[in-house]
């Protein structure tokens, strides 16, 4: 399974990516091994994530939420997050 992913950094900023591996990918971030944008914002905190059935679809997504404004990032947040029945689950996929 592919993910694509947001996170807040420690400044406030959100971080998109890709991963094959969510919880791999979250640790390597906040062990300071992940993007160098998220390095100097540490810790960043798993606030969206969705499935993509190729890597080349998760890497359009990953495209199309980066050209979304912050607020129209904070809207997807929002919208995905009210659908979620046990909000723990999200957050430790």
């Amino acid at each position: 399974m592919n993910y694509v992913y947001i996170l807040e950094c420690a400044d406030g900023t959100f971080y998109t990516g890709w991963t094959n591996n969510l919880q791999n990918r979250l640790n390597k971030h906040n062990s300071g091994k992940g993007a160098k944008y998220t390095r100097s914002r540490l810790p960043v905190k798993l606030i969206y994530a969705e499935t993509c059935t190729s890597v080349s679809e998760a890497m359009r997504r990953e495209y199309a939420i980066k050209q979304l404004s912050r607020k129209q990032k904070l809207a997807l947040i929002q919208e995905n997050f009210l659908k979620i029945p046990d909000k723990k689950e999200r957050f430790n996929s």
